[in-house]
């Protein structure tokens, strides 16, 4: 027995949606990472009562909220965060930007992982600095995907000159949540070389098929020194216009350096973003299981529908995000896949170009949408490779 009803379409054209108002009306979105569902009940009753209040001043971070997320950090990860520790941001791009500006002197390397969230490739660019490559490996089966670490690859990849690493987990776009293992390799290899990690987890809350999220920061004291964690409640309660995530930095002298970067640049966390916020970390249990349960079903709707009816694709099967990572490369496309599915298809996915090395003939395809919009975008899809072969 379910409380919440995802199957229910919402119209979203005409309220201005980036999501829905960048193509024309006959084209199906499933590109930008937000979904298609409403907020929880009880983040919108109270948005309701605090724009009932009527006064929009200056407002500021409640004591209730910073122990909301302590406590939530200690239930879910068994990692203890003071309030202190915590820094707000209205969002994980400017923070993305803030930490590049904080860790790195003009000229010096930031390693990334490609393929990866596009700020990941722009932020370094953005404060004039190097980008060091490390690509993921991708092994290809049948109609799917399984990307993993080199990490000898990974190492050979820091120049002398590299100061930050700058990690996705869970992965965006590969839906990857790294192991323990491999996090730890990550941490070793990180402090041989003295490099700052920027952790951006803010899909920590949308797992699929994973009992718990690990953040690479709880590995060790040693290693929380050396993280910049950043987490939000935008992509799991679909609060994302709302802007409010935090940094976690437990180093008090990384956490200045960090807060140095973004004085007089970065603005204040909005007011209705912090009210979301703490009614999404103290309210939203059930509507967050239920959530879960539904992107589940849409992503084994979504791998047994490429199996049986798109065999050219490949695609990735997330163990976390609503986001899934597809190679069009053996479907016979001439051209960008992306502009192929858009024109032909007439459904807007993101162009894997733009995730840096290793996205050439892929795209990324947003799953987090009702079943009957996410089922009539593949058949629409199928129809137009159906055509070109």
């Amino acid at each position: 027995m379910t409380t919440y009803d995802f199957d229910q379409p919402y119209e979203r054209r005409g309220t201005d949606s980036e999501k829905w108002a960048a193509y024309g009306n006959d084209v199906l979105p499933l590109w930008v990472a937000d979904m298609d569902f409403p907020a929880p009940p009880a983040i919108l009753q109270a948005l309701h009562k605090r724009v009932a209040h009527g006064i929009f001043g200056y407002g500021g971070v409640t004591a209730e909220l910073s122990e909301a997320i302590c406590n939530r950090l200690w239930e879910h990860y068994q990692w203890k965060v003071t309030p202190d520790q915590i820094v707000f941001q209205p969002g994980l791009v400017s923070a993305l930007n803030v930490s590049c500006r904080a860790v790195c002197p003009p000229g010096t390397g930031v390693l990334v992982q490609t393929p990866v969230y596009p700020p990941f490739l722009s932020a370094p660019v953005n404060q004039g600095l190097q980008l060091n490559f490390a690509e993921l490996t991708v092994k290809r089966s049948s109609h799917k995907l399984q990307y993993s670490i080199d990490f000898n690859a990974f190492e050979a990849a820091i120049q002398p000159n590299t100061r930050l690493f700058m990690l996705c987990n869970p992965h965006n776009p590969v839906g990857r949540c790294f192991s323990r293992e491999e996090l730890t390799n990550i941490a070793d290899i990180c402090t041989r070389h003295d490099l700052i990690i920027c952790a951006d987890e803010i899909h920590c809350d949308i797992l699929l098929d994973q009992p718990r999220h690990l953040p690479i920061a709880t590995l060790s004291p040693e290693i929380a020194k050396r993280c910049i964690t950043l987490m939000a409640p935008s992509k799991t309660f679909n609060i994302a216009g709302l802007y409010c995530g935090f940094a976690i930095i437990q180093d008090p002298s990384l956490r200045k350096r960090y807060q140095q970067a973004a004085n007089g640049i970065v603005p204040q966390v909005n007011l209705l973003g912090l009210t979301a916020a703490l009614a999404a970390y103290t309210q939203c249990e059930t509507w967050h299981k239920e959530l879960l349960t539904y992107l589940n079903g849409n992503r084994d709707f979504l791998v047994d529908y490429i199996q049986e009816h798109l065999p050219a694709l490949r695609t990735t099967i997330p163990e976390g995000t609503f986001l899934a990572w597809l190679d069009c490369s053996a479907t016979g496309i001439t051209g960008n896949p992306y502009e192929f599915f858009l024109r032909q298809a007439k459904v807007a996915l993101n162009d894997g170009q733009r995730f840096g090395q290793g996205g050439k003939d892929f795209v990324r395809l947003n799953f987090g949408c009702s079943r009957a919009t996410l089922t009539q975008a593949l058949k629409q899809m199928k129809v137009a490779l159906d055509l070109l072969n």
